[in-house]
């Protein structure tokens, strides 16, 4: 394979909200590079991006998919992530690896969550931007809306490069600014055009758009703001020597108009890409972590490796594939390398370049570009391999915490370890699923970034481990504690069959603010009970305090004083005074008042301002808290705290309430007294399932 110099190679990212059209215009892109000779379809599952049977049922992009082609002399390394954000992981490490994001817009919706989601992280990532308003084709465009409508998300700069002139079915003609020029293209699919010079008002508007662009770029470069000066313009030369600098400064933010299921405006923006995109170049040293922990820099010029794995994911009849990206020296078939996040070596196997699911073997990852390694030994999503000479670690993506929960259950027994091993496989391959054994509960717990992402988790176990399990509601870890002090005598004596048993604990019990926990002393005096007596008595205590007394959950934030007792001579024993000091307790909860506790968690919603009312209403009814708002564009920032228990499938409805445009995070606050109508509710709900 043709091997690239770093100023001839484009790492970006495709990215954008749901629906936009990111799958079918990074396959009118292989389209027009003569990659495939006819446009694949989303519908019929023919695209080369999705090829999983998850995106292939389901209709969407799931996981980002490598493809690549040739354009100009430049090799294009294209990332198709999904727009769902349930799957926004995928995303993260396209946006972490790539030299600039290709953002694309809906044509008919223009800017939505997704999009100022993805913008935010490409900007804490320090990457340049370009936009795509795709689907100009479809009925009641209004590309000058659109137009307003990123210029309120994004800012003043953004600048269109291209402009519809038939917006709507039969969409085939745009207007160029940087050649002002009509383009029509070929209605075929092939995206092959002709061009002629703008006439009439198309040559007025454009020649205005052209002048505002020379102004951008003249104010990203010192000397050529001179020469702009001086000159009163910049000529063409001057021009387009400085737009790339444009580019990277973020000056201006170049806008195309594209119907990628058509082919239309699509090569206009791989032309742009090739003369003027990022290339490694542009952020030729990255800073990482020495193996003292000390910054430093990584430069492309660099004679050692390091790469950065951004993606894992286990391929039937191939194994583990990692997707990696070459900050430094090459990665050869065979090196020696070294895993810094895992402390252990690796040796490479066979490297690849991707096409989607078609794999081209390589003989090398050269510095700037990014290829696909098979079968590394213990490498994972988010670690950095470099040369055992230089062990160095690249940062990672720090990714979402997860917004829903379920309880997972075996449909069939026996498929215990079938399953720890895809629930382990599953979350090396992507970070933003987690799953944890519920100590309080019971409930093994998986969590994720929405319903679907959970429900395509359940396929992937189906499909590639043979695991069928069933996701219910996880049991509410709740809390039992006392309202007032009490105390109790308790005596437990033994007497028949063997040898008896004898012990009988004084205690007093009392309230503690929350999140104490339990603090359990003694004040004994004198020669009542021996004290070598007392840390069974604690014993006893902890034993109550971890199976519950009102509901079966624990009990915290109780201060337990062991003040005085009896004692046999013979009869007295450890396990008398265990039994003992767990009825003694037992006895002093149930006179001081006893209650249950909730978590209370805190949650961020952003939601478009149409739908605040909405969102709020929704809140209140599930006993939520409003601690505040924020504004954010067109979008409000909630900040509210609401019982877990209302809370489950939240994410769910919150989406169906503001039409897919709603998005949440939640932490943990905090315990709290419930409502004693809930209350006793609860209490008698537990005590059922507790019997059952």
């Amino acid at each position: 394979m043709k091997i690239y110099t770093p100023d001839n190679i484009r790492n970006f990212a495709v990215v954008g909200h749901q629906a936009a059209g990111k799958t079918m215009l990074t396959e009118a892109m292989l389209r027009c590079a003569g990659n495939i000779q006819r446009l694949g379809s989303i519908d019929a599952g023919t695209t080369v991006s999705d090829y999983h049977a998850s995106e292939k049922e389901r209709q969407i992009s799931v996981h980002a998919s490598l493809l690549h082609c040739e354009w100009d002399d430049r090799k294009f390394n294209i990332i198709d992530t999904p727009g769902y954000l349930d799957f926004i992981s995928e995303g993260l490490g396209a946006l972490r690896v790539g030299d600039f994001a290709l953002v694309v817009v809906n044509a008919a919706s223009g800017a939505e969550l997704g999009t100022d989601q993805v913008w935010e992280y490409a900007t804490q990532y320090g990457i340049p931007k370009m936009i795509v308003v795709n689907g100009a084709d479809r009925e009641n465009v209004d590309f000058d809306e659109i137009l307003k409508d990123l210029k309120a998300h994004f800012g003043k700069t953004v600048l269109p490069m291209t402009l519809p002139i038939n917006a709507g079915p039969g969409f085939d003609k745009v207007l160029d600014v940087m050649r002002t020029e009509e383009i029509d293209y070929s209605t075929d699919g092939s995206g092959k055009y002709t061009e002629k010079p703008a006439e009439g008002d198309a040559l007025e508007r454009v020649q205005a758009l052209h002048r505002e662009l020379i102004e951008y770029v003249a104010e990203s470069d010192d000397n050529l703001l001179e020469t702009f000066f001086e000159q009163g313009s910049l000529s063409e030369d001057q021009l387009r020597a400085g737009v790339h600098a444009a580019i990277q400064a973020e000056s201006f933010i170049p806008v195309f108009v594209a119907s990628s299921t058509h082919n239309v405006g699509v090569a206009r923006v791989m032309d742009f890409i090739a003369k003027y995109g990022s290339s490694p170049v542009d952020r030729k040293t990255v800073s990482a972590l020495d193996e003292s922990g000390a910054e430093c820099e990584i430069s492309l010029t660099d004679k050692q490796a390091s790469c950065y794995i951004f993606k894992t994911i286990s391929e039937p009849h191939v194994g583990e594939l990692s997707f990696c990206r070459n900050y430094s020296g090459e990665i050869k078939h065979g090196m020696e390398l070294y895993n810094t996040d895992r402390d252990c070596p690796e040796k490479t196997g066979q490297l690849y370049t991707l096409q989607g699911h078609e794999r081209e073997s390589i003989d090398k990852i050269s510095a700037g570009d990014i290829g696909v390694m098979v079968k590394l030994k213990d490498t994972h999503t988010g670690n950095t391999l470099s040369s055992p000479d230089r062990k160095v670690k690249l940062p990672a993506v720090v990714y979402p915490k997860p917004n829903i929960h379920g309880a997972l259950e075996i449909a069939a027994k026996g498929d215990e370890d079938k399953l720890a091993e895809g629930l382990s496989t599953l979350h090396e391959e992507d970070p933003t699923f987690l799953y944890v054994n519920n100590s309080e509960t019971g409930d093994l717990v998986m969590s994720g970034q929405g319903e679907l992402h959970l429900e395509v988790i359940k396929g992937r176990l189906k499909r590639r481990f043979n695991v069928d399990i069933l996701i219910k509601e996880p049991k509410i870890p709740f809390r039992e504690t006392i309202r007032k002090k009490a105390e109790s005598k308790y005596r437990h004596k033994k007497q028949s069959g063997g040898a008896g048993q004898f012990g009988e604990v004084w205690m007093r019990i009392e309230p503690l603010p929350r999140d104490s926990g339990i603090d359990f002393s003694h004040s004994l005096v004198g020669q009542n009970v021996d004290r070598v007596f007392v840390p069974s008595v604690e014993k006893g205590v902890q034993s109550a305090c971890k199976e519950g007394i009102l509901a079966g959950c624990h009990v915290t934030d109780v201060k337990i004083n062991f003040y005085d007792g009896k004692m046999h001579p013979v009869d007295s024993k450890d396990i008398a005074f265990q039994i003992a000091g767990k009825g003694a307790f037992l006895q002093a909860f149930k006179d001081a008042t006893p209650c249950l506790l909730e978590p209370i968690m805190n949650i961020e919603i952003k939601v478009p301002e149409d739908f605040l009312g909405d969102v709020m209403g929704d809140i209140s009814g599930r006993r939520g808290r409003i601690q505040g708002m924020d504004a954010e564009g067109k979008f409000q920032i909630i900040n509210a705290q609401v019982p877990m228990m209302e809370l489950y499938r939240y994410s769910t409805t919150l989406r169906s309430i503001t039409g897919g445009r709603g998005y949440h995070s939640e932490t943990f606050s905090h315990y709290e007294e419930m409502p004693r109508e809930l209350e006793a509710k609860s209490v008698e709900k537990l005590n059922t399932k507790e019997e059952k």
